[in-house]
């Protein structure tokens, strides 16, 4: 299989990099990509920059001009559910973008024309994860995640977003990623690790362990690469 990883910064992708014996580098689009190997499978690797149009093109041309069979995107993600505490993972079972408003024409939140609320995630995928959790000894959390243009760093934002859109995690990216692979009918799996709890000390959370929570979703994600198609 020829599958693509996506992270949104270099320090969620540097650690699967580092497993690979050799890679080369192909710049395209404005971004670099790196091709290589592991577990028997071709992988496209790259990190899109932060927010939905750069994750947006990135998996685009992961989609368009590699010919991926699927796309895995690693990171990191501040949570709202109060179930979850830094350093924990959570799959996506669908993504929407908490930052789309066009309620004056009728439309809930989140809500684009001929789209869709939410986007789903790929069940195959979600159900090898889970059982990767399992042999890994590894909680894995499944529930909804919300994309938007925002570091959400407030109480009363994170609380609108929770009860808004029923999410359990916050991010930048996995929403556009998804909606990416939807329209080019690309599996896709979208997995977080909690760096912070999108509070009043987000950011001060977010610098300190983005680094360790990225390493976290980067082993796993590449436990599933192993797995596929065996």
């Amino acid at each position: 299989m020829k599958i693509a990883i996506m992270g949104a910064m270099r320090e969620e992708i540097a650690p699967i990099l580092e497993h690979l014996e050799s890679y080369k580098t192909l710049e395209h689009a404005g971004n670099i990509f790196y091709t290589g190997h592991y577990g028997g499978h071709e992988l496209v690797l790259a990190y899109s920059k932060i927010g939905k149009v750069f994750s947006a093109i990135t998996a685009s041309v992961m989609c368009e001009r590699f010919g991926i069979d699927a796309l895995l995107f690693s990171g990191v993600a501040g949570g709202i559910s109060p179930e979850l505490k830094i350093g924990d993972l959570i799959m996506a079972s669908q993504l929407c973008q908490h930052d789309v408003d066009i309620v004056a024409f009728g439309h809930p939140y989140g809500f684009i024309p001929e789209g869709t609320l939410m986007v789903p995630t790929d069940p195959a995928l979600r159900s090898l994860a889970s059982e990767v959790a399992i042999d890994m000894g590894i909680d894995l959390y499944e529930g909804i995640i919300a994309t938007g243009d925002q570091f959400v760093a407030s109480s009363e934002r994170k609380s609108w977003i929770h009860e808004t859109f029923n999410a359990d995690a916050l991010e930048m990216e996995g929403g556009s990623v998804a909606c990416v692979c939807h329209n080019f009918g690309v599996p896709c799996f979208v997995l977080r690790a909690i760096s912070d709890t999108a509070n009043g000390e987000a950011s001060e959370d977010f610098d300190a362990f983005l680094q360790t929570s990225a390493a976290v979703s980067a082993t796993f994600i590449l436990a599933m690469v192993h797995r596929l198609g065996h």
